[in-house]
């Protein structure tokens, strides 16, 4: 099952970076593993999968020793300040910054390891009140604040996009977020860099992809759902 569910999600990748003009190397597939036990993402890896996305610190902490280390993790959920200091220096990137309280945690803790951590800025692009994130009248201002941290760097934009059951309704979203890191990359910005766009999941990644962007999200289309009882 799971190698094909790779292969109809890299398919799909595919064709949609052939719909909007684009190279397949400008889309990274982070492969989103809450929840999976480390057998099935051995299995991922053996299949060939080197990036995994996890929601939880403690789900990290468990896997990253368990596994071969030439893995790029990314943390993709919610992160409490308390809990950076388990991940600092352990993850490729997070993904999740929405506030400069998070990015102040992030920068002491990478102050303490002499490294400079890589962060998305989440934005909450349909103002869902369910949802994390800065809202995008407010991200620009977010952007000024955290890049003045010496220990931190943004990399870009994150988005996690409403469920819908027609991907298109995501659409204005997601190009949204597009428009707004075109609009913070003119600012020219000193330690920020508009290159990523962490957009789309297992319901809507194609749209996302024609939308502008570089790295998708996804768990389900991949390892099926979830089991949420562990």
């Amino acid at each position: 099952m799971l190698k094909d569910n790779l292969k109809s999600v890299e398919e799909r990748i595919l064709a949609a970076c052939k719909r909007s003009g684009r190279d397949r190397s400008e889309v990274t597939l982070i492969s989103v593993s809450k929840t999976k036990p480390i057998e099935t993402l051995q299995e991922a890896y053996d299949l060939g999968v080197r990036v995994f996305g996890e929601n939880k610190v403690q789900e990290l902490d468990k896997k990253i020793p368990a596994l071969p280390d030439d893995i790029s993790w990314h943390m993709i959920g919610h992160l409490q300040r308390n809990k950076v200091k388990y991940i600092a220096g352990k993850v490729e990137l997070i993904h999740s910054v929405d506030s400069l309280r998070l990015a102040e945690e992030i920068n002491k803790e990478a102050a303490k390891k002499d490294i400079v951590i890589p962060v998305l800025i989440e934005v909450n692009a349909a103002g869902e009140e369910s949802k994390f994130g800065v809202s995008l009248e407010e991200t620009k201002s977010l952007v000024y604040e955290v890049a003045k941290l010496d220990q931190v760097q943004i990399k870009g934009l994150m988005t996690i996009a409403p469920y819908v059951v027609d991907s298109e309704e995501n659409r204005p979203y997601f190009r949204k977020i597009k428009d707004l890191s075109v609009d913070i990359a003119n600012e020219n910005i000193d330690n920020v860099c508009m290159d990523t766009l962490s957009m789309g999941m297992t319901g809507d990644f194609e749209v996302a992809i024609e939308e502008g962007s570089t790295m998708v999200r996804v768990g389900t289309g991949i390892f099926g759902e979830r089991d949420y009882s562990i």
